[in-house]
């Protein structure tokens, strides 16, 4: 299965360590695209991986970013994403987890994250992850009203030897009000295989971006995993967002958020 190259892979791109979409959105909905990029700076040396490893979903979240600027278009939202693969540094890892800049992904190695020095690591943190955080911390601040914050990611039908049968995981932490909705939402449609944390959940260490910026905040927040295998064309990722964004509208009403309508595009029901 070949998956698309993103948009972000331009060269005026490559060089930022945080993009920001839509800035002059004002809607409450933030979304965050944190695995948007399989981009490795010329200086790594590719961190000594073939081309199969760094175009395969370990470096990225092959279809993650196309939905979320969708979303971005459909809801007038802002869009944060980090313009490098994960394998460089996943900024939904904080500095002191492993999994920040892994060694081994799956049944990959990962030559090029082996054996860094501490000076190494906090290169990387600085580089990457910092500006990235600041960003976000940077644009709820200074929005006004309430905010809600939605990360958008993307996992592969088969890991690890194991066949997935979920189409789209709502994920969430110790706040899960606006899972609850969504996913009474998403369920009633009846059409996708939809599941509270799964493939991961909280246990995995995948909400650190919600814990950071949302939960320490008070502020609405989910995760959506979408199977990749689903969002591979140009037509089934805008397909996909429009799925996902007449429900997301319907349970922020249900929790009293209500996009007004110069926030939103014309959505199918």
């Amino acid at each position: 299965m070949k998956l698309h190259s993103n948009p972000i892979d331009m060269d005026v791109r490559r060089a930022l360590p945080v993009e920001l979409i839509n800035a002059q959105a004002r809607s409450p909905l933030l979304f965050v695209c944190e695995h948007a990029s399989n981009y490795i700076p010329p200086e790594l040396h590719n961190l000594g991986l073939s081309d199969s490893a760094r175009h395969s979903h370990i470096a990225w979240d092959p279809g993650a970013l196309e939905v979320a600027r969708h979303l971005g278009e459909l809801l007038q939202a802002r869009v944060i994403a980090s313009p490098v693969s994960r394998l460089v540094y996943d900024c939904n890892r904080p500095p002191d987890s492993p999994d920040a800049i892994p060694a081994r992904s799956e049944h990959y190695d990962v030559p090029g994250n082996r054996d860094l020095t501490a000076a190494q690591k906090a290169a990387r943190v600085r580089t990457y992850y910092t500006p990235f955080h600041d960003l976000l911390a940077q644009q709820i601040a200074q929005a006004p009203g309430p905010q809600v914050l939605v990360t958008i990611h993307s996992f592969s039908p088969v890991y690890a030897g194991r066949t997935r049968e979920t189409e789209v995981g709502v994920i969430h932490d110790s706040d899960h009000r606006l899972a609850d909705q969504l996913l009474a939402r998403l369920l009633a449609k009846g059409d996708r295989q939809v599941r509270r944390n799964d493939p991961y959940g909280p246990q995995d260490g995948v909400t650190h971006t919600l814990l950071t910026h949302a939960i320490s905040n008070r502020l609405l927040n989910v995760m959506l995993e979408i199977r990749n295998d689903l969002i591979t064309a140009a037509t089934a990722q805008r397909q996909m967002a429009e799925w996902l964004a007449g429900s997301l509208v319907q349970a922020l009403a249900d929790l009293g958020i209500q996009l007004h309508a110069g926030e939103t595009n014309a959505i199918p029901h």
